[in-house]
């Protein structure tokens, strides 16, 4: 089996951005997960806004708890991201090979991404239900990953695939967009810069900014679907059991509890710690990603490099 060392290098640049990205923002995500899964129940609110769940943590001591689930998190974020740059990546070279087209225009685009993300989400489903259920547990009642996997039934481990799956919407848009303003960005670098024999990257800067832009398109357009799959993941401990009916667990459930309880506005709950957590961890993540791409290209050259000098050796011995 071999794997193309390109796509390779674009994924583990991504996975390792999305691990440093995730455990800096990981409090204001656990924050917002729990702001998100609560849904009003009979005109009463614990949290009013998302700094409730911040005060909440910090009243009953349980400031630690902000990080429950982290393991699972970056885990999760990790394996996730690495399967989706690779086949992004892949699928991307696979069409110009196919096509013989010298660019891919938004629309492929769109499909390339959106088929890497659906093939993501469906293998990685299971860690991300269970992030979820973590995060949005008690404060100090945090089960470990193979207690929370292993609760209910084998299906119950995939619980929101159907909206994750929609959902790959979000970073088929999100990536298309930040590759559409990179490569404008560096057509007007290179033209500037013909002479020059060094390649042309993006600053850390700039790949920040165009990072938070695309992601805030992307967060936007998609925020309802995304409100209800954190409902449909969320922990049900006894104490949220009256508030979260089983019925939840369904799409339908979950619209018709919104739509009842907390009207339109409702499936938009959060949406400014939503745009906030994501924008920041999606802009760090492809800032730092595009930073050590040329580190992680070179290292993987070596390390194949290195085998292939070692090979010969092996068999003779």
């Amino acid at each position: 089996m071999s794997f193309d060392l390109e796509s390779l290098s674009e994924a583990t640049s991504g996975a390792i951005g999305s691990l440093v990205s995730t455990t800096i923002l990981y409090p204001l995500d656990t924050c917002k997960s729990k702001y998100q899964a609560e849904v009003r129940a009979h005109g009463q609110q614990k949290y009013r806004y998302l700094s409730d769940v911040l005060w909440e943590a910090i009243k009953n001591n349980q400031v630690l708890s902000l990080y429950q689930g982290l393991g699972t998190k970056n885990l999760q974020s990790f394996v996730s991201q690495f399967l989706y740059f690779y086949g992004y990546s892949y699928f991307k070279k696979l069409y110009l090979e196919k096509t013989g087209a010298k660019s891919i225009g938004t629309k492929a685009n769109l499909l390339l991404a959106a088929a890497a993300g659906a093939c993501n989400a469906i293998l990685t489903q299971p860690l991300d239900t269970a992030s979820s259920r973590m995060q949005t547990s008690a404060f100090g009642k945090s089960k470990g990953l193979f207690k929370t996997l292993t609760e209910g039934s084998w299906s119950d481990a995939f619980d929101g695939l159907g909206i994750s799956l929609l959902l790959t919407a979000n970073p088929a848009i999100q990536y298309t967009v930040f590759d559409q303003l990179k490569q404008n960005i560096l057509k007007g670098k290179q033209n500037k810069s013909e002479q020059g024999s060094s390649p042309v990257v993006l600053s850390a800067f700039t790949a920040f900014v165009i990072g938070a832009i695309s992601k805030s398109i992307a967060t936007v357009l998609t925020y309802p679907a995304i409100r209800c799959k954190v409902m449909i993941q969320a922990a049900h401990d006894d104490e949220t059991k009256e508030n979260r009916p089983k019925v939840q667990r369904t799409v339908p459930g979950v619209v018709h509890s919104i739509w009842r309880k907390e009207g339109v506005l409702g499936f938009f709950k959060g949406l400014q710690a939503q745009i906030l957590k994501t924008v920041l961890s999606s802009a760090l993540l492809l800032m730092i990603k595009e930073k050590i791409t040329s580190t992680t290209w070179v290292l993987i050259l070596a390390a194949r490099r290195y085998l292939l000098l070692t090979r010969p050796k092996l068999k003779s011995s």
